[in-house]
């Protein structure tokens, strides 16, 4: 018989780096799960991402047992990232910060597939462009479809 499902709790926990301080620590003493077997079960499944920042989805169950799931980095860090930014534009609309590549772009999106809300890559390249173009990061070139087309 499956477990009964108490709870979820979502973090955005940096790779190999979860300890018993907030925000982890809180979070999971709260719904009475064990945090030091979440953090030493945690950092082990992310040594090959240290740093980066990893959402987790933790599900609770009844009799305070979990699982969890690692999900791929937000688009917005791996902008970052691939444009060499510390951070995005006060006012994206106005003050442009950086600019990625249609390339980039494309490595971004099949990186985030998994997770993405989309059927094609060119429709994951186009949700990524859309966070690239609300953080104030020009992507300069041409799009692929549009060259297809020409």
């Amino acid at each position: 018989m499956a477990k009964e499902v108490e709870t979820f709790i979502k973090l955005q926990v940096r790779g190999g780096a979860a300890n018993p301080a907030p925000p982890v620590g809180p979070a999971l003493g709260a719904k009475g799960v064990n945090i030091m077997e979440f953090c030493k079960r945690f950092n082990a499944q992310t040594q090959e991402s240290q740093g980066k920042l990893c959402p987790v989805v933790i599900t609770v169950y009844k009799d305070k047992s979990f699982d969890f799931v690692i999900k791929t980095p937000p688009a917005a860090a791996q902008l970052l990232e691939a444009a060499k930014l510390k951070g995005g534009s006060s006012e994206p609309n106005r003050d442009k910060v950086g600019s990625v590549t249609w390339d980039q772009i494309k490595v971004i999106a099949e990186n985030k597939m998994p997770d993405l809300n989309a059927m094609t890559i060119e429709s994951g390249m186009k949700m990524v462009a859309g966070t690239a173009r609300s953080m104030g990061i020009t992507v300069s070139g041409t799009p692929p479809w549009d060259q297809a087309e020409a």
